[in-house]
């Protein structure tokens, strides 16, 4: 019987399971910037800063996340963080700290660790290799990418603190491997307007990553939620019209199952029920909204799926923390 429904539920034109992802990914609105290109010679550390020191020195707004990245275009070195032991990139890895935790890149015993401010200020690298007792150990390729309403968004929320992802390997739902090419040829060709490029490159770069580690990540939470023939379709349904007057029977009626087995497969999918998924996804559209257009409250509220502005600041205050026109004054201040 649950084979049938999963076939059925292919045919209900609630849209494909990748709209959620889709809907989520645009909502993050990432951008990137590349920091630092450099070759190393062991032995040498960098220490990179937490996601809040980080965004202070680039200047960026306090509301993006920003999440360091290293691409190691050939050789290897170590990312290590305070609690735990190092991990090894070589050639063709990326990594990705979403967690904005602090941590060091580096190689070899006993370095001197340079902090990356120093290096952005236009310090030296007197790692680089260029003596015969120098030999080149890495070349690597760091940035950031920017990561914006982050508040309640189920694809942030279910990315692990430290992603890698290899851009040598093909893959099949991916271009991973082209992206991370097209970009080290951009920057080595440094083309009129090529800033530009470079830019739209790593949004594209961030992206490919998250939908590499999506179609192989464990069958667990959000993942397995976007990519069940089910649940992904009320998700994508639910990302498509948050504004809709949604019920469980709603929902489950569009599936074709009993509104008791639907409930029950979401949230064991999801670890949570359909409408607090909903409600937080109606958030997450309320904080964009709020922060990025002149709408008052009544037409966001509406937008949202509230029949007034009560019900809304009630649902946004338990969810987000302060009522929306409390939150809007801050967001709008930083």
């Amino acid at each position: 019987m649950s084979d049938l429904i999963d076939s059925f539920a292919k045919t209900t034109g609630m849209g494909s399971s990748g709209d959620a992802l889709s809907d989520a990914l645009r909502s993050l609105r990432i951008s990137g910037s590349l920091l630092l290109r450099e070759d190393y010679a062991s032995p040498w550390a960098v220490a990179i800063p937490s996601a809040t020191q980080l965004g202070a020195l680039l200047g960026v707004n306090s509301g993006t996340r920003v999440a360091a990245f290293h691409m190691v275009e050939s050789g290897h070195c170590e990312i290590a963080f305070e609690n735990g032991d190092p991990a090894v990139l070589s050639t063709g890895e990326l990594a990705i700290c979403f967690a904005g935790v602090a941590h060091r890149i580096g190689q070899g015993k006993r370095p001197k660790v340079v902090p990356v401010e120093s290096l952005l200020a236009g310090g030296d690298n007197d790692a680089r290799p260029g003596t015969p007792d120098r030999a080149h150990g890495v070349s690597l390729m760091c940035g950031v990418f920017l990561l914006r309403d982050t508040v309640l968004n189920p694809l942030f929320a279910a990315l692990p603190p430290l992603l890698r992802a290899s851009v040598s390997r093909p893959g099949e739902f991916h271009n991973l491997a082209g992206v991370a090419r097209l970009l080290a040829q951009e920057v080595d060709r440094k083309p009129l307007g090529g800033g530009y490029i470079v830019e739209r490159l790593l949004e594209v770069l961030c992206a490919e990553v998250i939908q590499a580690h999506v179609e192989t990540a464990p069958g667990t939470g959000w993942f397995r939620g976007i990519k069940d023939p089910v649940i992904g379709r009320a998700l994508a349904a639910i990302h498509s019209r948050p504004g809709d007057d949604w019920s469980v029977r709603r929902l489950a009626n569009d599936v074709a199952m009993s509104p008791s087995r639907f409930a029950a497969r979401f949230a064991a999918t999801l670890g949570e029920s359909p409408m607090v998924y909903i409600a937080k996804w109606r958030m997450n559209v309320a904080c964009r909204l709020l922060a990025g257009t002149p709408r008052g409250m009544s037409q966001i509220a509406a937008e949202v799926g509230y029949e007034n502005v009560a019900a809304f600041n009630r649902a946004f205050k338990k969810h987000v923390g302060l009522p929306p026109a409390a939150w809007r004054a801050r967001e709008r201040s930083a």
